[in-house]
């Protein structure tokens, strides 16, 4: 069996947890399967925090502090952990953008905003503007980062399908970017598009099927984990993994899909869009 990888604590906080969980774990000389025996996690999950990629949660902190006799080390720690994988980003939303790196499928429905994995820099700091006023220029200039950087999942060919339903109000005309920057954002998606990294639908403003159209709808499935689903507000979000809530909620996504534009009519009206801001013939 090759010898399992080595760790560097130093790259972050979880990876720095991990390398320490993994050490304390070898030391009691305990396997993977035996350390989470007895708690509701699997041996890839708990992997996965040993190097680093996913938080731990207290609960499993719990029983792995009563298993090693670590006198409450990793419950402390969790909070630390926590933060760091947050990031610059809203602590309801910091799960969801660990989970993007592991997701197999995402499938969105958004009614209000561009998603972050699609926006431009322009759109992302006028997002932030708008709904964080009062932000310094550092947090403003990390909270942009922070979204930027979660596109990089489309630098790994194949890995990730990303289908998106846009509400056509996203679209034309905007409001939130002067009109050439606004192209800019449409021109970035089509390229997304074209390069078959993003699978887009448009639905029409007169579409007659529009249930849910108040809530955007992110739908997450895994290789190795169940299904889930993330809705959220202005200032709140919800993640919701009752296989049968899920369900319920996918019934009306699969209707607004149905309600939407085909792809390639879709790619069609954000390209026409796009050189009609170029042109000055719609925007703010």
């Amino acid at each position: 069996m090759a010898a399992p990888k080595d760790i560097d604590g130093s790259a972050s906080v979880p990876a720095f947890y991990g390398k320490e969980l993994r050490w304390k774990r070898e030391a009691a000389g305990l396997t993977l399967q035996a350390l989470v025996e007895g708690s509701f996690y699997g041996v890839s999950y708990l992997s996965e925090i040993e190097r680093g990629k996913r938080r731990m949660p207290s609960d499993l902190a719990r029983h792995v502090d009563r298993v090693l006799k670590t006198d409450g080390f990793f419950e402390r720690c969790c909070d630390d952990v926590r933060k760091a994988r947050r990031g610059a980003h809203a602590e309801y939303f910091a799960p969801i953008v660990e989970a993007e790196t592991r997701a197999r499928t995402i499938e969105r429905w958004s009614n209000a905003l561009i998603p972050g994995l699609l926006q431009t820099e322009a759109y992302a700091r006028a997002v932030v503007h708008s709904t964080h006023p009062l932000d310094l220029p550092e947090e403003v200039d990390a909270k942009v980062r922070a979204r930027l950087l979660r596109a990089k999942l489309f630098d790994a060919p194949g890995k990730l399908e990303y289908w998106v339903i846009l509400d056509e109000s996203l679209v034309r005309p905007n409001p939130l970017l002067p009109p050439l920057a606004m192209a800019e954002q449409l021109d970035q998606i089509a390229a997304l598009v074209r390069g078959r990294r993003v699978f887009l639908q448009i639905l029409p403003r007169n579409a007659l099927t529009r249930p849910f159209m108040e809530l955007s709808l992110m739908f997450m499935e895994f290789d190795d984990e169940p299904p889930l689903m993330y809705t959220e507000g202005p200032y709140h979000g919800q993640t919701i993994d009752d296989p049968a809530l899920v369900k319920q909620y996918r019934k009306a996504y699969d209707r607004l899909r149905a309600a939407a534009l085909p792809p390639e009519a879709s790619l069609a009206i954000i390209e026409e869009a796009a050189e009609d801001y170029r042109n000055g013939q719609q925007g703010p």
